[in-house]
């Protein structure tokens, strides 16, 4: 099923944001971009959400082309996800994200490392 769109902006970084805004999209993706994965797996990488978030995550990112969707036909079923071709279009943009990630999470650790020892001082 096909989402619905409203772009009030009409800048292209709003049409990005709607495919992969959010919490746990980008997390997820970062996750698929390692390979295919089941759904458990997902869950236990992303623990902090909730297997109702995951799944409504996972099921626009697939409405939007991003991820496929892959289920078995096994007991108990087994459904796997992967980045489509589209998906892996989103790579550069990830690993961008991640590693201006690692240098927010240092510097805002080295702050309060140095915020510490006169709070204990005080």
């Amino acid at each position: 099923m096909a989402r619905k769109y409203n772009w009030k902006t009409g800048c292209d970084v709003e049409a990005t944001l709607s495919v992969i805004g959010g919490r746990w999209k980008p997390v997820l993706l970062c996750h698929l971009l390692a390979g295919r994965k089941r759904f458990g797996e997902l869950r236990r990488l992303t623990s902090n959400a909730t297997e109702r978030m995951i799944t409504l995550q996972l099921r626009e990112l697939e409405a939007d082309g991003v991820v496929s969707r892959h289920v078995y036909a096994e007991v108990p079923p087994r459904v796997e996800y992967q980045l489509t071709e589209f998906g892996r279009s989103l790579k550069a943009i990830l690993v961008l994200m991640q590693e201006w990630g690692s240098g927010f999470k240092a510097r805002r650790l080295a702050e309060e490392a140095e915020l510490e020892p006169s709070a204990k001082s005080g």
